[in-house]
């Protein structure tokens, strides 16, 4: 995968990795734990997170500038890790209240800003030099498959660490119950029939008092998230270890600068057709990720309150990391199996994978019962997993076409990201027909729930749209940036991406108050919008970028 890259790229792939481990932990629980901690309505918890999720990416423009007047950026780099440390620290301090949590929030986005900008920038200085030139698109996609492949661990590890606190304390988890446990302890009216019901299930203590079961579940409940985000603390450590040892293996510009390797000046007149370029394309991503960050606010939601409490074993089989991994090698083994050039070791490895994988993964699906219970926060474990088993055959692919003078340039594939990111909401719409509306549920269990299918194939469709558009809008930025500029174009890139953040609360506020498929429906034509505009302008960013 690494092959015929520079050494750098291993570096900044492990860095990021664990570094997204670390954040996609957080994310996974975010918007639960502040509902269960704090009892904020839906909306309430939607604005903190989509202020949070804004600063994470405006505070990279802070960043890109910093780095970019100092020529620092491994040093910019360096303190951010720090600093996203203290702030995970801050949150993994159980007792806080909302306060000191929304200081660990902030604490986390300004290190957050001085890291991942900068360290895509890096990224791109590798790639200015002729010899690897080719291989940027390429380069980026193996880049952000190290952010997901910290990401599709972090909701089972997440999970797991609030599941573990739970039952040490003698609870088990029920998704329904922290907003029930909240309406007893405010006084307000709860059908307690049921809640005696969901409070006896889930312990095995003896329930005497509900109005003392309901603080209890919410206090223990919340500790286990603390101790979540302490997960994401110990990843940043990690990450913080990959790099200092290792960063030597990426570029300095400071000293390319100082030594006349490189250049930061550009003809004003290039420098500013190419900066209307990126503006353009910064205009359209705001859209895309307003609708596809919905993951960690709408579309939880949607996994909590009306996807499937249980799966059947088949299907439990893609939710419990054991029998996942084992399925994803059987079709690694396959691939090795069936590829032409594979040498023979190639395919007895293959032959093993394949073997041994289905092996275990019949195992596995043998311990399972006929309902297993799925809680929503493994949903978001699907997009990162797509994002690593979907990268290869999206590179292949880029490269078959390649190959026959066909592959559509990195504007283009932006655009054709816009379409398919409107075709998976537009599936999540026909699924989500004839569902009680959020504002008529009343913060009671629902009725009535659908197949998880419905999700996880809508997550399998917004993936392949995020690697059309993502990784290929970070290439674009990297290759069209003028020099001097290159960490501010990586901040403007996520500052496009923190607008977007920002209006992730468009989804929150819908979502009480108009019926489910009409939520995804907003999201449908702003992607068709954004398509239809990026189409319209393809002439101008193709010029930038020398097509």
């Amino acid at each position: 995968m690494f092959k015929n890259h520079p050494k750098g790229l291993i570096v900044a792939f492990f860095a990021n990795m664990g570094e997204r481990f670390g954040f996609y932990t957080m994310m996974a629980i975010l918007v639960l734990f502040l509902q269960a901690k704090f009892g904020l309505a839906a909306d309430d918890a939607g604005i903190i997170y989509s202020v949070f999720y804004t600063l994470i990416y405006a505070l990279a423009l802070l960043g890109g500038f910093l780095a970019d007047r100092t020529q620092n950026y491994k040093g910019i780099i360096l303190i951010g890790i720090v600093i996203m440390f203290l702030g995970y620290a801050l949150m993994a301090t159980p007792g806080t209240g909302l306060v000191v949590t929304l200081i660990g929030l902030f604490t986390i986005s300004l290190g957050n800003g001085l890291f991942k900008g900068n360290l895509q920038a890096l990224v791109g200085q590798m790639y200015d030099a002729p010899q690897y030139a080719h291989l940027r698109d390429s380069a980026f996609s193996i880049f952000y498959m190290g952010i997901n492949i910290g990401a599709f661990f972090a909701p089972t590890a997440a999970n797991g660490i609030r599941n573990w606190f739970l039952s040490s304390q003698g609870y088990s988890y029920d998704a329904d119950l922290p907003a029930l446990c909240h309406k007893v302890i405010n006084g307000q009216p709860v059908d307690m029939v049921q809640f005696q019901e969901l409070a006896t299930n889930s312990t095995t203590l003896q329930v005497t008092d509900l109005a003392v079961f309901a603080q209890n579940y919410i206090d223990i409940f919340a500790v286990g998230y603390n101790y979540a985000f302490g997960v994401a603390a110990v990843a940043m450590v990690i990450s913080l270890v990959v790099y200092i040892f290792f960063k030597n293996k990426l570029p300095d510009r400071k000293k390319q600068v100082e030594k006349g390797e490189a250049t930061i000046q550009m003809a004003p007149a290039e420098e500013r057709q190419r900066l209307i370029a990126l503006g353009l394309v910064f205009l359209v991503v705001i859209f895309f990720w307003m609708s596809f960050h919905q993951n960690g606010l709408t579309l939880t939601y949607f996994a909590r309150d009306y996807t499937a409490k249980t799966a059947d074993a088949f299907t439990y089989l893609f939710f419990d990391l054991r029998g996942f991994l084992p399925i994803i090698a059987a079709i690694f083994g396959m691939v090795f199996l069936v590829k032409k050039s594979s040498e023979t070791k190639h395919r007895l490895l293959g032959a093993a994978l394949l073997v041994g994988g289905i092996a275990l993964a019949y195992y596995f699906y043998g311990t399972y019962s006929d309902a297993n219970v799925i809680e929503p926060e493994l949903f978001q474990q699907f997009n990162p997993i797509f994002i690593v088993f979907l990268t290869p055959v999206v590179v292949w692919l880029f490269g078959w076409l390649k190959k026959r003078n066909i592959e559509p340039s990195t504007p283009r594939k932006i655009g054709i990201g816009m379409i398919l990111a409107a075709f998976a909401f537009m599936l999540l719409l026909v699924g989500s027909f004839g569902l009680v509306s959020p504002a008529d549920l009343g913060g009671e269990a629902t009725p009535g729930r659908v197949s998880p299918y419905w999700l996880i194939n809508t997550y399998l469709i917004l993936t392949i749209a995020e690697l059309f558009l993502s990784p290929m809008g970070i290439s674009f930025v990297s290759k069209v940036s003028p020099p001097r500029f290159q960490g501010l174009m990586q901040g403007g890139w996520l500052g496009a991406t923190a607008v977007g953040n920002q209006l992730l609360f468009v989804g929150s506020f819908m979502w009480i108050r108009i019926e489910v498929w009409q939520v995804w429906a907003i999201f449908v034509v702003c992607c068709l919008i954004s398509a239809v505009f990026v189409f319209s302008i393809m002439k101008k960013l193709e010029k930038a970028t020398g097509k």
